[in-house]
This record gives structure tokens, C-alpha cells and sequence, in this order.
């Protein structure tokens, strides 16, 4: 079900959303975390897993969100295609704010409106 979702973010983030990205390899992830540490642009990255059912709950959420904050970055990082980038990710999904280059905010679990509140406290 998330591959699903997932591919249907990708659809939309060729198309619309150019403020969300989907890290698919360690790599992706290094880069975008380099690019967001160098930056002074507010961001958010979902680390999310596909076997995860909250995490597959709260994606389209997230993805519809980055609509409404289009001065943020949305990042969302499957840890099982980032498996050594993500090893300090314990808990799924977890949401993790940078703002001038530093990680400022972190938060567990899902809950749209609280996701919602937290990223307006970041924009």
C-alpha cells in the first residue's frame, strides 16, 4: 500500500509539489541532508518505512501539507531504501525540522492536525 502512495507522491512531485522530494537511496538522502545543513530555507524530513502502518497514513497527509507550506522543504526518507543514513531513526514515523542548517524540532508518531501545528510553528 505505501509503495503505492509513494509512487503516486513521485507522480505528483514531477508535476506539482517542487518543495517535496523523496530520498530513494542513501545517497539522495546524504545530498539533501548536505543541501539542508548549508541552507538557510526551513525543512522537514518524514522518515517513514513501507511496512509501517501509521507511516502510510500520514504520507498523503504530509504530501498534501507541502501545499500549504510551500516556504518549507518536505523530504520523506523510507529507512529501509536509507538503511545507513537513517540508523539513528528509532521510532517510525518520526519527523525531524531544520531551520537556518540545524535540526531545531523533532517529533513521533502521526496525527495530521498535530503535524500541521508543528509545521506552522516552523514556517
Amino acid at each position: 500500500m505505501a509503495n503505492g502512495v509513494i509512487m503516486s507522491i513521485k507522480k505528483e512531485d514531477d508535476n506539482n509539489l517542487s518543495n517535496f522530494k523523496t530520498a530513494s537511496t542513501d545517497d539522495d538522502l546524504t545530498n539533501i541532508l548536505n543541501t539542508i545543513k548549508s541552507s538557510k530555507f526551513p525543512a522537514v524530513i518524514n522518515y517513514g518505512a513501507s511496512w509501517c502502518h501509521v507511516c502510510s497514513k500520514i504520507l498523503p497527509a504530509f504530501s498534501r501539507l507541502s501545499n500549504d507550506f510551500p516556504k518549507l522543504s518536505f523530504i520523506y526518507a523510507d529507512i529501509d531504501e536509507c538503511p545507513e543514513t537513517t540508523q539513528h531513526i528509532r521510532y517510525t514515523p518520526t519527523f525531524q525540522f531544520f531551520r537556518d542548517g540545524q535540526k531545531v524540532d523533532e517529533m513521533y508518531g502521526a496525527g495530521e492536525e498535530r503535524l500541521r501545528d508543528r509545521l506552522w510553528l516552523h514556517s
